[in-house]
């Protein structure tokens, strides 16, 4: 299958005809040959924006969509406060995928993203190879602490992954190359935007002059203060000895969803921008 150049909205007689639930940008082959590696810290939105140029026939370097993206990096060096408000924006929300990839493609490229949380009343395959089948190139935003095998360790981030294709009850996604069960993808698209960190990133860059005070009182996002996050520190302080608290939560600016990419000047394009968001349930 050639790369997606042509964007051409599919009717209810192709859909009969491929299978209401299978659609793909590429094949499994294709999708390994053609991915985007991972291209720095962080940079996984930036990686999304990549492929997603790349489907839609857009060139651009690795580095310009990175540039265009402006990928947010951890402050791994700072005292806990800064290094926790580092964390929660770290990498990228949809909405700088959307600016990057219009920037990056001199606004060739149009992006919409659809809220899956709280919960909607979509089958998530059958939404997807729609508008795959259409032209559209998907990108999911999903908390990867959710969902995840027993006995495997909780992700430490968000993740943002092109969705090359679909079939019955199963999403193909790159970066990595993946293949993952609908409900795992739908829950881990369905998520508060909250970030789990790990107990001992805490202690690491707890010290003695920290002023958790400022946990609650100097962050303007009030979701800070709502999960208690002061009070969640100091509970992983005094358990130091006896632990039983492996995380805190913090407010994270990620939202999760599907952005859906097409050429702005294509009839696609603008179907997407006009599309209604998906009804809650």
């Amino acid at each position: 299958m050639e790369a997606v150049c042509e964007l051409v909205p599919g009717g209810d007689e192709e859909e009969e005809e491929t299978g209401a639930d299978e659609a793909m940008l590429w094949s499994f082959q294709e999708a390994l040959e053609r991915q985007t590696l991972q291209i720095g810290a962080s940079a996984c939105g930036a990686t999304a924006v990549v492929d997603v140029l790349k489907a839609l026939c857009v060139d651009v370097a690795p580095e310009e969509a990175d540039r265009c993206v402006q990928t947010r990096q951890r402050r791994n060096e700072s005292p806990l406060p800064d290094y926790l408000l580092s964390r929660s924006e770290a990498g990228a929300t949809h909405a700088q995928l959307i600016q990057g990839a219009q920037q990056a493609s001199k606004g060739k490229v149009v992006g919409r993203f659809f809220h899956l949380h709280p919960q909607r009343r979509v089958g998530l395959v059958h939404w997807l190879a729609r508008w795959i089948r259409s032209g559209a190139v998907p990108v999911a935003t999903m908390n990867m602490q959710l969902a995840v095998p027993d006995g495997e360790e909780v992700p430490d981030a968000w993740h943002h992954q092109l969705i090359f294709g679909v079939a019955p009850n199963v999403v193909f996604m790159t970066n990595p190359l993946d293949v993952e069960s609908e409900a795992e993808v739908h829950q881990r698209l369905c998520s508060e935007s909250v970030l789990l960190i790990r107990r001992e990133d805490v202690l690491l860059r707890l010290t003695p002059d920290c002023c958790l005070s400022g946990l609650s009182d100097t962050q303007s996002d009030p979701r800070w203060r709502a999960l208690d996050v002061e009070g969640q520190v100091k509970q992983v302080v005094q358990e130091e000895d006896q632990p039983r608290l492996t995380h805190i939560r913090i407010p994270a600016a990620y939202r999760s969803g599907v952005t859906l990419f097409a050429l702005r000047e294509s009839e696609l394009g603008q179907e997407l921008l006009k599309a209604p968001e998906l009804p809650l349930l």
